[in-house]
């Protein structure tokens, strides 16, 4: 296959899993335009980070979510008792920051118990439970805070989603810590790129050109290493940065490489073949909904270390926030599909959305107007191509 009719099918065939790619770098160029090159501007890149890295961590639980075919309508309000639960001990009880800490990422996994008990074992939809979660949590978070606001946090809890490694390997004007992890980042890419491809071909699978297999990561290498250097010789590697690769690379392994990744997607694919096939549904479902809550115990503590408190109103609309970058990264709605690196680029997409449009003066209401019709155009966009595919066949 030429290189011209694999960029052909880019834009026609594989539209689905390239067009939310397609769609963030228009994006990012319209919004580039628009604010006179403040959008990627250095302090600009390092904020988008500090301010939004809460939603990409719920989308990495919620894809999960949604490929089984549930939702989880509780997590803003998990968001809100689980920071709330860190600044009790922390702030009113003069306990130790990571106390705080590791209490609320507890705290988030026991509600993701709670709720995984109520779908798996006593059958009730995920929509009915986690909307209950999400007036019980709420609740609870009003009772945790007596509904006060607790601040501020002591400066260590505050390093968490706003300190940064700068000057641990020097730089004359940039961090030089910071733009060695950028290349160890492209390193690793293309070798993983290159095992991919390697196992495809040993298995007389179909891939992609050797000039386009070498032109797309290039070109994704060179974008990473710009990124990098962006932070570099801004503030240096934010360390909730650090946080949030960690996570997506693991459970970018965990849903590709494990046994129960496989099965999450068996179960979203097709629930009577997953039974047959012997999966054991009901462990995988309690295990999708402790894991939510685990993750919402860590963008809780995120979240109010970056507000250096906790208020009984944290956290509202975030559930929505976070399905919407699933569901505009290519997810389903019928469950099934959805991929990690299509959730946060979905996330990032909704990042610079409201970024973008922060700087430009947008006002708050026309702000919401447009991401409402951004996740209105991507389920149309899903369904598009499944009806697409379905005449194919």
């Amino acid at each position: 296959m030429t290189i011209t009719n694999e960029l052909k099918d880019i834009f026609t065939k594989n539209l689905r899993t390239s067009g939310i790619y397609i769609a963030f770098v228009l994006i990012v160029v319209l919004f580039t335009i628009l604010t006179n090159g403040l959008l990627l501007s250095p302090i600009n890149i390092t904020n988008i980070i500090l301010q939004y890295s809460y939603v990409l961590i719920l989308a990495l639980g919620m894809i999960i979510v949604i490929v089984a075919g549930h939702i989880d309508l509780s997590v803003g309000s998990l968001v809100a008792l689980t920071g709330a639960v860190s600044a009790v001990l922390v702030i009113k009880n003069d306990m130790p920051w990571w106390a705080g800490m590791l209490a609320g990422i507890a705290v988030g996994a026991l509600c993701g118990l709670w709720q995984g008990f109520w779908v798996a074992y006593v059958g009730i939809p995920a929509f009915i439970v986690t909307l209950a979660g999400m007036l019980l949590f709420r609740g609870l978070t009003y009772e945790v805070l007596s509904n006060v606001s607790l601040s501020p946090f002591p400066g260590e809890y505050g390093q968490i989603a706003g300190g940064f490694l700068n000057g641990l390997l020097g730089g004359n004007g940039f961090d030089l810590f910071t733009v060695i992890i950028g290349v160890i980042a492209v390193v690793g890419l293309f070798y993983s790129q290159w095992r991919n491809r390697a196992g495809r071909a040993k298995y007389g699978q179909s891939v992609e050109s050797m000039a386009m297999f070498l032109a797309k990561n290039i070109i994704t290498g060179i974008i990473i290493l710009w990124f990098f250097w962006q932070i570099a010789t801004s503030r240096g590697m934010p360390i909730v940065l650090i946080i949030l690769a960690a996570l997506i690379l693991g459970y970018h392994v965990l849903t590709t490489k494990t046994v129960f990744g496989r099965h999450v997607y068996a179960i979203g694919g097709n629930l009577s073949a997953a039974k047959l096939s012997g999966v054991n549904v009901k462990r995988i479902n309690m295990w999708i909904f402790i894991n939510m809550g685990l993750l919402s115990g860590v963008a809780g503590v995120v979240f109010s270390s970056r507000s250096n408190g906790a208020q009984p109103g944290a956290g509202n609309m975030f559930e929505l926030d976070a399905i919407a970058a699933c569901f505009i990264g290519g997810a389903s709605t019928t469950g099934g599909v959805g991929r990690v690196t299509g959730a946060i680029v979905g996330g990032l997409v909704m990042a610079v959305l409201s970024n973008g449009m922060q700087l430009m003066g947008v006002g708050a209401s026309t702000q919401q107007i447009v991401k409402g019709v951004v996740l209105l155009l991507a389920v149309a966009f899903d369904i598009y191509n499944k009806r697409r595919a379905g005449a194919g066949n």
